[in-house]
């Protein structure tokens, strides 16, 4: 095999290992160290050393051993050189039981590990934080992204968000955020942080805030990876499957929501055949464990119901199959539970097509629209029940006002082609 070729093997199977193993990694290093910025120092050092060697020594069998053996030496070799040789060395000693016995039972230590991806995940989202350096925070450290990658995704700069993720570390060490697991209420209200932050990653790839593209498929396809390293630590919680089913529901569509010269599709004209059978199936098993679980008494909330409402869509072989009575029904049941001006709008819309689009335009009504701010969502709403009453001239007009609002090409785009169609539809004048 050529050596070019070899190099880059060695470096797709680099970078799989670190998408893949870096939380456990970095949570691991952060329970030795107690340090968050050592931790990912040590293993980036890791992470150096393999992009070094790996392509002439080849992909170890276990590269997570691999990597947790180098970031563990450079970790000695730290202390080493600190003044407080003695008391820290004596900590990581007893931290990790033993360099070679820790090794040796890696593998063998799975809850040990995924508690320390868990601890990593709340670290990450803790409330001293704003929410967009949770995101950022989440995706460096639990989804193992580069500030690069981070930074496209969002949108900004690769220096600003290098400044956001600095200033969220030292937010943490000056707050001396704990690395373990909160208990009670505060584990609670921090799992659902958790949870909101996959959720917010998620909806940034699904339908970018700003930019030319529609989408941003790797930040989604990230957060369905999070949400079911979450739901495999947290597997009794209702809510955190409810999540994930959602997010994979959800996310079946992804290949279908643009056509071959890459615009928009809507959900309704969206060739059901292109989504993605697998995540389909995995985001029913989830959604059947959290219905067992809230049969024996757990409670539920937004996303398990939300997750019900996707279910009925996945079911749909054809648009028109749908069964938006149903959809309207839960929408009424999660209006209740999680009251707020987004999932009205949507109530409408579901609404709309349940009753009629008097119906949905009855709940649009009653929207506090400045709850949104410049958001697009109701205006486009009401486009689309306006268009489905025949009241076209009426329908363009907030088409064209949700382009206005939006900072997303492809939407605006979108929402003027069907404003100019609703213009076309108008009776012109005898």
């Amino acid at each position: 095999m050529p050596a070019e070729t070899r190099a880059d093997d060695s470096n797709e199977a680099i970078v799989a290992a670190w998408r893949a193993e870096s939380a456990r990694l970095v949570g691991a290093l952060v329970r030795m160290t107690r340090d968050l910025e050592l931790a990912e120092d040590l293993a980036q050092d890791a992470l150096v050393a393999a992009l070094q060697q790996w392509p002439t020594t080849g992909v170890p069998q276990n590269p997570i051993a691999w990597l947790m053996t180098i970031a563990k030496r450079r970790g000695i070799d730290h202390f080493r050189r600190a003044d407080n040789l003695r008391s820290k060395l004596a900590e990581l000693d007893h931290a990790r039981g033993g360099e070679e016995k820790a090794m040796a039972d890696l593998d063998a230590q799975v809850d040990y590990i995924e508690d320390d991806v868990l601890r990593l995940i709340f670290l990450s989202c803790h409330p001293a934080l704003t929410a967009e350096s949770r995101a950022a925070l989440t995706l460096r450290l639990v989804g193992g992204l580069t500030t690069a990658e981070i930074a496209r995704g969002f949108m900004a700069s690769e220096a600003s968000m290098g400044q956001r993720i600095a200033r969220a570390k030292k937010t943490l060490s000056a707050a001396h955020a704990e690395f373990d697991l909160p208990t009670g209420p505060e584990r609670t209200r921090r799992l659902d942080d958790v949870m909101a932050v996959i959720y917010l990653i998620f909806n940034e790839g699904y339908t970018a805030t700003a930019g030319a593209d529609w989408m941003r498929p790797d930040l989604a396809n990230e957060a369905m990876r999070l949400a079911r390293m979450l739901a495999a630590v947290v597997p009794d919680e209702p809510e955190v499957l409810g999540l994930q089913a959602l997010l994979e529901f959800q996310g079946s569509r992804i290949a279908a929501r643009l056509d071959e010269h890459g615009a928009p599709v809507l959900l309704e004209a969206q060739d059901r055949t292109r989504w993605d059978q697998l995540l389909i199936r995995r985001a029913v098993a989830a959604l059947q464990r959290a219905e067992l679980l809230a049969a024996r008494g757990k409670p539920v909330g937004k996303y398990f119901l939300q997750a019900l409402i996707a279910a009925e869509h996945a079911r749909a072989e054809r648009a028109d199959d749908t069964s938006w009575h149903r959809i309207a029904v839960l929408y009424d049941v999660l209006a209740d539970a999680a009251p707020g001006p987004v999932v009205e709008v949507n109530r409408a819309v579901a609404h709309g097509r349940a009753f009629g689009p008097d119906a949905g335009l009855a709940v649009l009504d009653k929207v506090s629209t400045g709850a949104l701010g410049s958001s697009p969502l109701a205006s486009s709403v009401r486009g689309d029940l306006l268009e489905q009453a025949g009241l076209h001239a009426q329908a363009a007009s907030a088409f064209t006002e949700a382009a206005m609002h939006t900072r997303n090409e492809s939407e605006r785009a979108l929402l003027h082609r069907r404003a100019e169609l609703n213009l076309t539809r108008v009776p012109k004048s005898p």
